[in-house]
């Protein structure tokens, strides 16, 4: 294959099929922002939208649904289904993270395996509840690690209390504020139900 033939933003479209690119990835993120009107129209010529966001560093790519009288795409990108525990979690996250950009404390948030138990434990009234959640916290952990919200930061292998994880901002657009108050009343009916 001839490199004449190959687009000069290939090397930033296959980084953003692997996922999302964030800012910290210099390269790619200057690339990123040189090419993103070619980006945009490639992207939007197969049925896909590169999303960006600047002000939190991060840029994806969402595939919008079919509009009415559209004919229907096959879904290139999977939508995760997430566990009870893990979209608790998720939940726990992001409200960490409006907490940390209010205080305005830096840019990168990092909570440790201990800190998180403790902002899960308080979204429970129940005992029982609280430690089933709290005894099998890696399930949860491991499935956001895998859709990329958390990324370990320092690991700790002699105590798990102690890892580190950093709560990746992109968070922030796959739980909006509209479905974070949507998931946060079901969570609640579900987690301690009216009797």
């Amino acid at each position: 294959m001839s490199e004449r033939n190959i687009a000069p933003f290939a090397h930033v479209f296959l980084k953003l099929m692997q996922g999302t690119v964030y800012e910290e990835e210099r390269s790619y993120w200057k690339d990123l922002l040189s090419w993103q009107t070619e980006l945009h129209k490639y992207l939007q010529q197969v049925g896909l939208q590169l999303v960006i966001n600047e002000a939190d560093g991060f840029a994806r790519i969402v595939q919008p649904e079919s509009e009415d009288g559209e004919k229907s795409l096959p879904r290139l990108m999977r939508k995760a289904k997430l566990t009870y525990e893990a979209t608790l979690l998720c939940i726990v996250l992001r409200e960490a993270l409006e907490e940390f950009d209010l205080k305005g404390n830096g840019t990168k948030l990092f909570l440790t395996q201990k800190e998180i138990k403790e902002r899960l434990a308080l979204f429970f009234k129940e005992r029982h509840n609280r430690s089933k959640m709290l005894k099998d916290l890696n399930k949860p952990i491991n499935s956001l690690l895998s859709i990329g919200i958390l990324r370990i930061s320092r690991e700790d292998v002699a105590n798990k209390e102690l890892q580190q994880y950093e709560v990746k901002r992109v968070i922030k657009a796959i739980v909006n504020n509209e479905k974070l108050e949507e998931i946060k009343t079901k969570l609640n009916l579900h987690v301690n139900p009216i009797q």
